[in-house]
């Protein structure tokens, strides 16, 4: 039962770079349950204005975009994923948004955004800079669509602790990806151009919130 046990997880944790296929796309539906309590506090570290246009990169099953298209109503949400069924997923869970022109959900990569530069006042990305190719060459990238004054969020549910490095460390090999110490964060962040970087982290649960704003 332990090895039936483990190789159930190493298959949930690999679907988190990339979901794929019918098991894929349930991944990317539980994600928008098994996330919402962070996303939501990591959310009430940025102000979202009625007329803000936000990307949410890696947007998994899209109940994040939902979520800011409920505060910017005047505005308009993309969401991008490199996942085609996660991009099905949120689109289905946004159809009403996209039908109506105040949601967008599009297959693209944090490595080539296809949007013009100085176009969104926030980028949120939620559990998911830890697949990330090259983490300082996208938050550059992320920059640069960021309209001057305008901010990133990175919101995720793990960072290095040694509390939970026992619990992250067996994660982080299973599904094959990076987490960081919060003072790496906000050397990524600096050394990617970003101003007016803050940390937070909710130390009890191993969540943090990694922001920078584009001067």
């Amino acid at each position: 039962m332990e090895v039936i046990g483990l190789g159930l997880m190493e298959k949930v944790m690999k679907q988190c770079r990339k979901p794929a296929g019918r098991f894929g796309r349930l991944m990317a539906r539980s994600m928008n349950y098994g996330h919402r309590k962070c996303t939501r506090w990591g959310l009430s570290h940025v102000s979202v204005n009625r007329d803000d246009t936000i990307l949410d990169v890696g947007c998994g099953g899209g109940k994040t975009i939902n979520t800011l298209a409920e505060r910017a109503t005047g505005g308009k949400v993309y969401g991008i994923d490199y996942s085609e069924d996660c991009v099905a997923v949120a689109s289905k869970i946004n159809k009403k948004l996209i039908k109506s022109g105040r949601v967008e959900i599009i297959h693209a990569s944090v490595e080539c955004l296809p949007f013009p530069d100085d176009y969104f006042d926030l980028v949120t990305a939620v559990e998911t800079y830890y697949f990330w190719p090259d983490l300082i060459s996208n938050l550059e990238e992320i920059r640069r669509v960021l309209k001057p004054g305008g901010s990133v969020i990175l919101i995720n549910e793990c960072y290095r602790h040694d509390k939970f490095e026992k619990r992250n460390a067996k994660w982080a090999k299973l599904g094959g990806f990076t987490y960081h110490l919060p003072e790496e964060l906000r050397g990524f962040l600096r050394d990617a151009g970003y101003s007016s970087i803050q940390i937070d982290v909710l130390e009890s649960k191993n969540w943090i919130a990694a922001m920078g704003t584009k001067e």
